[in-house]
């Protein structure tokens, strides 16, 4: 458990982060509309601010807020993205001031408040603090969404070579056994209420991609028709690929180069896929003859050691992952050769289950078995029961505190948005 003065040094971490990423975007780049899906940066700084100025200073501390007048706009639930760029909200000069203000409350706030197991309420055991840590890092991702989609010369990270080389002689496939495992929050760290609680779900025996589906292998689906064959679609996928005349994942060029960033680059076919939406790997999955796993089959392969009989926090145990072990953290400004860290394989021998890309599941965004919203229903209660898939893993650019195992995204069936790709799963003996 982290003590106060760590949390003061996470929260300073975080947005010591936040301020690096968009410390070369233009102001004039921090205020547009990239992407109809995506909010302005100085967007996503107000939202920052508002959401911690809600939580820590108010919700936790007591005080009134800063800015009330600007509760509606910064509220991602009563302000969809769609509406974000149309609203009266601060440039970037103003968020950053504010951003700066909210902190300067919440440090007083931190200095007065018990954040230890006898804590009350919110900050027992620093929970709200440490929510407020991994709400910003998740931000960090989304921004990084949107610099992606923004036109060439926006961002130019200086990426450093790709972490890891081309794993060789690996097995296609790795087997899980079959028989009950324990899926969701342990209990060992903070965790969102969609990942609790924690509940036993019985599998049968399968096999699963010892690596994410790589660029070389979707090539070959791609060079096949595959987007060509409404066979391999489900109705609302061949629906979708015709409706965009989709063709390719989203930053691959006709010229067999691709896009990250401001650089064009040839296809590395030893990468992971990314950037292709649940109907383009479920249309892959057909036509290699396998399927997308369950979130509970990626759990059970990410984690469960049949050493132990229990399931781990990460792949390779309970520990924070290494550079050796996981692709995280957003520096590397892009994935890993697939397979190529050995030493974050999962107990079944499945390699870059955590970082990379996010891996899309066959399973739709639901409560797990007696769910309770908690500390508000706007998180996860608000998204089940619609038509959102489940992703898995984490990314490149996901920070290290999102990585665990049992965290949870979705996001509608059709993004290509997202740092995301997959692996397939397969029934035993087929």
């Amino acid at each position: 458990m982290l003590p106060d003065e760590d949390l003061g040094g996470a929260l300073d971490e975080g947005r010591r982060r936040t301020l690096w990423l968009i410390a070369p975007v233009r102001e004039d780049d921090m205020e547009r509309v990239h992407d109809p899906l995506m909010s302005p940066l100085a967007w996503d700084l107000g939202h920052i601010a508002a959401f911690e100025d809600l939580w820590l200073c108010q919700r936790a501390g007591g005080l009134a807020p800063l800015r009330p007048e600007l509760a509606e706009a910064y509220d991602a639930a009563e302000t969809p993205r769609s509406r974000r760029g149309e609203i009266v909200h601060f440039g970037p000069t103003e968020a950053l001031d504010y951003m700066r203000r909210v902190r300067e409350r919440s440090l007083a706030v931190l200095e007065r408040t018990d954040t230890s197991a006898d804590g009350e309420g919110l900050n027992r055991d620093g929970f709200v603090w440490r929510m407020i840590v991994e709400h910003e890092h998740q931000h960090n991702e989304t921004m990084l969404q949107t610099l992606a989609l923004a036109k060439r010369g926006v961002f130019a990270p200086e990426r450093p070579l790709a972490p890891g080389r081309p794993a060789a002689d690996l097995p296609a496939t790795v087997t899980v056994p079959g028989g009950p495992v324990e899926l969701g929050d342990g209990g060992n760290g903070f965790a969102y209420d969609n990942e609790r609680p924690r509940h036993t779900v019985d599998l049968a025996p399968f096999e699963i991609d010892t690596t994410p589906v790589t660029n070389g292998a979707f090539r070959e689906f791609v060079e096949d028709g595959g987007y060509l064959q409404p066979s391999l679609w489900s109705e609302d996928g061949w629906r979708w690929r015709e409706s965009g005349s989709v063709q390719r994942p989203l930053y691959w060029i006709r010229d067999g180069r691709e896009r990250r960033f401001d650089r064009l680059t040839e296809i590395d076919p030893t990468l992971p896929v990314m950037h292709v939406s649940w109907f383009e790997a479920d249309a892959f999955a057909r036509w290699r003859g396998g399927r997308l796993p369950t979130e509970a089959e990626w759990e059970k392969a990410a984690a469960w050691d049949p050493v132990v009989g229990d399931s781990h926090r990460y792949p390779w145990g309970d520990s924070p992952g290494t550079p050796e072990r996981a692709n995280v953290d957003q520096l590397a400004f892009g994935p890993a050769p697939a397979g190529s860290l050995s030493a974050g394989s999962s107990p079944c021998g499945a390699r870059g289950m955590v970082g990379d890309a996010w891996e899309w599941t066959a399973s739709r965004f639901d409560a797990y078995p007696g769910f309770r919203a908690y500390p508000y229903r706007e998180y996860s209660q608000a998204f089940f029961g619609r038509d959102f898939r489940v992703l898995r893993g984490g990314s490149w650019a996901t920070r290290p505190s999102v990585a665990r195992v049992s965290f949870r995204s979705w996001d509608f069936p059709q993004r290509r948005q997202i740092f995301a790709g997959f692996r397939l799963a397969y029934d035993e003996g087929t």
